[in-house]
């Protein structure tokens, strides 16, 4: 190629980096759901040691025991253990010790009584077997709050219930440190197309009218996603081609591990 031709050519590669990146970019919140590239997202870590405490066969008391371990600023949450039968998990501390000493406090307070401390051994993620294996744990997990009474206390004056909690508790559960808030768990995943998602992902909605993140899904397959669709509701699975969520899906995220 010519000297004068590569020079050319060479100021209009420069030109048209920055059209390119205008055009590629997917800003603020209000992500098109169709993004045609994927960004490099924050890492998941994984859950350190967890207490587990109670067994009831009444919702209502898991919940009861949730609400007083979230006022004590402890990030806290029920979940089917076994059929009728409901545990909460709290917490998420760097050593066996520092976990029993918090267990101890709480149980010289009335608050728990007996509890388990989990390892981090226990978790799915530390047993995966494949690249699927973990996106099917999350699928089975999420399976499972389903027909549970969603009782937790609203941290989204928008939505009036706590949505992103259900999706850190199917992620808690199978060692993943997913944020709480669906804001952060929307700017910490990845940008993933909405044909292209995976078990596992999480799915975003603007059911306020506010332009923004304001409700949150795990994607299970199919079309499908598992929610928490109100406080008092029980958790359901619904389909991104209802009306509803077709015209209020904002984008699907997807993680990674360390």
């Amino acid at each position: 190629m010519n000297s004068w031709k590569r020079n050319i050519f060479s100021v209009f590669i420069f030109l048209s980096l920055p059209v390119i990146i205008i055009i590629s970019g997917c800003g603020g919140y209000r992500t098109v759901p169709h993004c045609p590239y994927r960004v490099t997202g924050k890492e998941l870590s994984r859950m350190g040691y967890t207490i587990q405490a109670g067994a009831f066969s009444k919702v209502g008391n898991a919940a009861r025991l949730t609400e007083s371990l979230r006022k004590k600023g402890l990030d806290a949450f029920y979940f089917v253990a076994a059929k009728g039968i409901y545990k909460v998990r709290f917490g998420n501390f760097t050593s066996r010790e520092s976990a029993r000493r918090g267990a101890e406090g709480l149980s010289s307070q009335g608050i728990i009584d007996e509890y388990y401390i989990v390892s981090p051994s226990d978790y799915t993620v530390a047993k995966k077997k494949d690249s699927m294996y973990l996106r099917r744990e999350l699928v089975k997990t999420a399976e499972s709050f389903i027909g549970v009474p969603y009782l937790w206390g609203g941290s989204s004056p928008d939505t009036g219930f706590d949505c992103s909690g259900l999706a850190v508790a199917v992620y808690q559960l199978n060692g993943l440190d997913l944020p709480r808030l669906s804001s952060k768990q929307y700017e910490t995943g990845v940008p993933v197309e909405q044909d292209s998602l995976s078990k596992g992902d999480l799915v975003f909605f603007d059911t306020s009218g506010g332009e923004s993140v304001s409700h949150v899904g795990i994607y299970v397959g199919n079309g499908n996603f598992i929610h928490a669709p109100g406080n008092g509701k029980k958790v359901r699975m619904d389909s991104l081609s209802g009306s509803y969520f077709q015209a209020r899906y904002i984008a699907g995220r997807t993680y990674f591990l360390k």
